[in-house]
């Protein structure tokens, strides 16, 4: 499932930005939800369209479905139903491709994203077993992302093992990198990134390993960011089988200088650099590669017309 003979494995893109692009039910606090809920022809269309583009993976539309984002009654009522909703549409998109798709289920920080001080074990295994159940019969591996903190991976981990004993399927486990605080001294290689919980990648690194992640990615934070990720990660990965499953997915927010407030992602609606189109964004993929990546893709605000560059690029 990895990278082979030069090319690197194509993830697909974000999903609530490119429905909000191309005109789908979008508003807060719903964000991707919406569309599951009031027009769910429109997320196979942008399955479809990174199909079409290159993408060797899709991810199911299931980020959202958190009470966070559709409220604690409606969860309650639906996040079984849309679960397994967003895990059918991807699975059938999956099935109309001619190329063989990977069908990830996504499972995001269910309490909240880019805050680990929110994190509570309790609940968050109550949230993540109704994701898990819902999307167990459609998802060929399992993608915890966004993860802010090594003990959100530990309960994915803990929680697959209790739900699905003997489930053979990958974990893959994607941590966010706190691309705010200490940004400068980062980019400018005095300092290494760490998780925006504050531990360090090395640390996070390992314990990835330990939990038997086939692979590791990093995303929802500044593309920049991603290259010394990637270079810390195979670092402390040398001789493990994990070293060669290596990758990234970045967003396109504007960052929030020191100090301010900060949005969580998927809250309010982050602005959007412009100067992360296709050729520029996959010129800073180049760099992944470089340090090790062997998996690329994108996160909130990178569309269908990134990942054909990543392809076009990339694929052999």
């Amino acid at each position: 499932m990895g990278a082979a003979m030069g090319r690197i494995f194509i993830l697909d893109g974000g999903m609530g930005r490119e429905l909000l692009r191309r005109g789908a039910p979008f508003r807060q606090p719903e964000w991707s939800a919406l569309a599951l809920i009031e027009a769910p022809e429109h997320v196979s269309a942008v399955h479809d369209d990174y199909i079409h583009a290159g993408a060797d993976m899709i991810t199911t539309n299931s980020y959202a479905v958190v009470p966070f984002h559709i409220g604690a009654e409606r969860f309650e009522r639906e996040g079984l139903g849309l679960a397994q909703l967003s895990g059918r549409l991807a699975r059938e998109s999956a099935a109309r491709s001619e190329r063989k798709i990977i069908v990830a289920g996504s499972l995001p920080p269910v309490l909240g994203s880019y805050r680990p001080d929110l994190f509570d074990k309790a609940e968050a295994r109550r949230l993540l077993s109704v994701l898990i159940t819902g999307l167990a019969p459609y998802v060929d591996v399992w993608l915890a992302e966004t993860l802010s903190s090594v003990e959100e991976a530990e309960t994915v981990r803990e929680l697959l093992a209790e739900l699905l004993p003997g489930d053979s399927r990958p974990l893959w486990v994607s941590f966010t990198l706190e691309d705010i605080k200490g940004a400068g001294e980062v980019l400018a290689g005095r300092a290494d990134p760490v998780l925006r919980s504050g531990e360090k990648l090395a640390g996070a690194v390992l314990r990835v390993r330990d939990l038997g992640a086939e692979v590791l990615l990093f995303n929802c934070s500044q593309a920049e960011f991603m290259e010394p990720a990637i270079r810390i990660a195979r670092q402390n990965l040398e001789g493990h089988p994990l070293a060669g499953h290596i990758g990234a997915y970045a967003n396109t927010f504007v960052p929030v200088p020191e100090g301010e407030d900060k949005v969580a992602a998927n809250g309010d609606l982050c602005h959007l650099r412009g100067d992360l189109e296709p050729a520029q964004y996959a010129a800073i993929v180049q760099d992944w590669i470089a340090a090790g990546a062997s998996y690329a893709g994108g996160c909130c605000g990178i569309g269908p017309d990134h990942i054909c560059a990543l392809h076009h690029d990339h694929a052999h």
